[in-house]
């Protein structure tokens, strides 16, 4: 079973969640704003991806960070507490297979 992690308010995640129940693909939504996010599922996916990956630098919750805040991304474990406090900030949507990242980001037909 794939776990989606995201907000349900993201036109990319709803696009996933659609794509997902259109192909009848079992799923489990992890809602960040209302879950959160582990500080342990973050240095899971860190490990499998680079920070530049998962950190969304396009959006306006990155947009809004101070300078300080943008320029610590690059140590990973001050990317893990603006991710937890910021969670608007991970890439969207994460897509989890037995605890691997699978997709980072949504085009369906590479899933």
């Amino acid at each position: 079973m794939h776990t989606i992690f995201g907000i349900p308010n993201c036109d990319t995640v709803k696009k996933t969640l659609d794509w997902f129940k259109e192909n009848q693909v079992p799923y489990i939504f992890h809602d960040y704003k209302k879950e959160g996010i582990a500080l342990s599922k973050l240095e899971s996916w860190l490990a499998q991806q680079p920070v530049e990956v998962l950190v969304n630098r396009a959006g306006t919750t990155f947009k809004a960070l101070n300078d300080a805040q943008k320029a610590s991304v690059q140590d990973p474990e001050k990317a893990t507490q603006l991710m937890q406090e910021f969670t608007s900030i991970i890439k969207r949507p994460i897509i989890e297979k037995d605890e691997k990242i699978v997709k980072v980001g949504w085009k369906p037909a590479s899933l």
